[in-house]
């Protein structure tokens, strides 16, 4: 099943999404048209006086990929993964920092270095988690723009609320609570990537296991904590770590590292959820939170696959769900491209120059496009990204591959080029 299409009105009035099929039939049948690809939205060729349905838009922010999910009531319209570019944006910060650093020690011509005139404001965010939060922003926005989005929910801490709901719970009855274990268990999953820590295996049942028995001193710290699948928990039992695995010395080291590594990507989540937050009621929509450990209840309770889009529908309150889609529009940040002017080859020398013109003839490399040729040996109809050349040849990345040599004269742009690269 496909995700619902998004329906705007003549005068650009967002409506109820609705089905493929009816999408389909408005089509063919001349009384709408396609407005944009990704998110596949069409708008009607007249007006409508029509109150739409409140729409809850709910998110699962992550590291690396932001689960997205558009719920009518109790079902799944439409969802998304977000992937951010994070890692990348860091990376090519530390490729500029050793690259100035480098022509300083150097003494070429260059700016002296700058030390302690500038104050980062209040609520500072490094570049690659600023961006966490400007591309969901980014996203929620575009939805909102295209439905009518009443509320919003987020996932907002990875511990339990019963302390906020009930400030005056404590012991064993905040410790027995609904939702006891279920955040130890989400905190172990993320920190051994899901599989047994001893075997490796996957998609098993897995047990919280102590690395030092109790019975050998071992506390529940939780950095004394492991996952383990039956079989490898019963072998061993309350073997030390280091007897269990003496015939493996290279999981025993593995196992040691990994029970000290500390959890980067949920520190990227922790640094950037206040910020997020603050963003979302910036929109002026109201906006409910949940934990982490609810989210993987409702998942579990409901008997639904681990995914980031699902996660994102199980969000805070959620008693019954029913899931209308099951193909989630995939969608990857690029960004925008690079100033740069100059291409170098791999030993760092200009190899090519990038012309200072963007647009060939209307076209931008990065825009979709679909190109129908009608004469000439490349003959067909042909739909992807652009890359322009200053001659009006131009080449599509299309499904089947790489397509060159397409005049622009056949090329009919169907949405352009905005940071981001789409799937299904």
């Amino acid at each position: 099943m496909s995700n619902f299409v998004f329906v705007l009105d003549t005068h650009h009035k967002p409506l109820n999404p609705c089905k493929p099929g009816v999408a389909r039939s408005l089509l063919t049948n001349g009384k709408a048209a396609v407005f944009r690809r990704y998110p596949f939205t069409i708008i009607l060729k007249k007006s409508v006086a029509a109150d739409p349905l409140p729409l809850t838009l709910k998110l699962d922010p992550g590291s690396k990929t932001t689960g997205i999910a558009l719920l009518s009531g109790d079902a799944v319209i439409w969802a998304g993964e977000l992937t951010h570019r994070g890692q990348v944006i860091k990376a090519s910060l530390d490729s500029r920092r050793s690259m100035r650093r480098g022509r300083r020690s150097r003494h070429t011509r260059y700016r002296q270095a700058r030390f302690l005139n500038r104050t980062r404001p209040d609520g500072w965010l490094a570049p690659s988690l600023r961006h966490r939060v400007l591309t969901t922003l980014t996203w929620v926005k575009r939805i909102n723009r295209f439905t009518h989005v009443k509320a919003l929910s987020q996932e907002l801490v990875r511990f339990d609320l019963q302390k906020l709901e009930n400030p005056e719970i404590s012991g064993v009855e905040y410790q027995q609570g609904e939702l006891a274990g279920y955040e130890v268990r989400e905190y172990l999953l993320n920190k051994w990537d899901r599989k047994c820590t001893y075997c490796g295996k996957e998609n098993v049942p897995l047990q919280v296991e102590h690395i030092q028995p109790r019975a050998k001193g071992g506390s529940n710290r939780i950095s004394n904590l492991c996952l383990a699948c039956e079989p490898c928990n019963t072998k061993k039992g309350t073997l030390d770590i280091k007897v269990f695995l003496a015939k493996k010395p290279e999981a025993l080291k593995r196992v040691l590292a990994q029970a000290k590594r500390p959890l980067k990507d949920a520190a990227a989540v922790n640094s950037t959820r206040w910020a997020l937050f603050n963003a979302l009621k910036a929109t002026g929509l109201p906006v409910s939170v949940g934990s982490g450990g609810l989210t993987k209840f409702n998942r579990t309770r409901l008997n639904l696959p681990k995914t980031h889009w699902l996660d994102a529908a199980c969000v805070g309150e959620t008693l019954t769900l029913t899931v209308l889609t099951t193909q989630p529009l995939l969608i990857k940040a690029t960004g925008q491209g690079s100033r740069q002017m100059c291409r170098t080859d791999k030993y760092g020398f200009p190899s090519r120059y990038v012309p200072r013109l963007k647009f060939v003839q209307g076209f931008q490399t990065g825009d979709i496009v679909q190109a129908i040729v009608t004469t000439g040996k490349k003959i067909g109809t042909y739909a992807g990204r652009v890359a322009v050349r200053s001659s009006g040849s131009f080449n599509i990345s299309d499904k089947s591959g790489l397509v060159q040599g397409i005049s622009y004269k056949a090329c009919k742009v169907t949405q352009r080029k905005d940071g981001y690269g789409y799937a299904l």
